[in-house]
């Protein structure tokens, strides 16, 4: 896996990539949630290595992408994401996008349209203003100071807790709070869902113009995601498949079963898309 950088007026972004698969075969493109970095996806890179080629990075102001002033929006990340996918050459990726990485994905599939081959959401949520109803819009300008009232002794374990039900994805989660301070930690995460409140404001159509699977963690108790899931499934008329005994970072819980998905989706995109080594 080659690291690489690009740099923007803010500071420098770092992502991953492996071609190992060869010039035919299509792309995959990694967009970790918030606070977390690359390695969420450390058990699809190397599934999907020799199958299809990948990408995957630290988002602005997470990981390796730090120092980053918090002034970005959520179309700035999809500004930045397709900068990227110009200077690497991807064309028609398929946009996988865990939490914050899916509703990036969906900014993408709005400033771009016809760009993406196919979209799969795991664990996130839609940023069509018509699914949320406005305390919870409210709600997510508010976070801050819950997070910085809970001692960083507890906020740690209970944030892994919360996220993953297996051993591999809590210390996976844990892993990135570690990579923090308590002050960058709530800072970070602060952002973040202000960034999520303004896309959703902003009262786009976010219109997802390629096919697109919703992957969620039978067990995600991270706000409402599940409830978002099924309104989006239904009203936007999208495949939701729930990932047995997973939580909010499913790919982690339950890697095996999240591949196996991911793989029959873009397989019937069409082609030898995930063809063997």
């Amino acid at each position: 896996m080659d690291g690489r950088t690009f740099a923007t007026g803010s500071g420098t972004v770092r992502y991953w990539v492996d071609a190992s698969a060869g010039s035919d075969a299509p792309w995959l493109v990694f967009l970790p949630g918030l606070t977390a970095d690359h390695s969420l996806f450390d058990a699809q890179m190397t599934h999907f290595a020799g199958k299809a080629r990948c990408l995957v990075w630290d988002a602005p102001a997470h990981g390796a992408s730090r120092p980053y002033p918090l002034d970005f929006t959520m179309d700035d990340y999809a500004r930045i994401l397709h900068g990227i996918l110009q200077v690497e050459d991807i064309a028609r990726p398929v946009l996988v996008g865990q939490s914050l990485g899916g509703y990036v994905a969906q900014a993408f599939l709005d400033l771009y349209p016809g760009e993406a081959t196919g979209f799969v959401s795991i664990d996130s949520a839609p940023l069509k203003r018509q699914y949320y109803p406005t305390w919870e819009v409210k709600a997510l300008r508010h976070t801050k100071g819950m997070y910085q009232a809970i001692p960083w002794a507890l906020l740690k374990p209970w944030g892994a807790w919360g996220a993953a039900t297996t051993p591999c994805g809590r210390a996976n989660m844990r892993s990135f709070m570690d990579s923090y301070t308590k002050r960058e930690y709530v800072e970070l995460a602060a952002h973040g869902y202000r960034m999520l409140a303004d896309a959703v404001e902003a009262e786009r159509p976010y219109a997802i113009d390629c096919p697109a699977l919703l992957l969620c963690g039978e067990r995600d108790h991270a706000g409402d995601v599940k409830p978002f899931n099924r309104k989006w499934a239904k009203g936007d008329g999208l495949r939701l498949v729930w990932v047995p005994g997973a939580g909010h970072n499913s790919n982690v819980d339950r890697p095996d079963f999240v591949n196996a998905q991911i793989e029959q989706f873009v397989a019937g995109l069409g082609g030898d898309f995930c063809r063997k080594a």
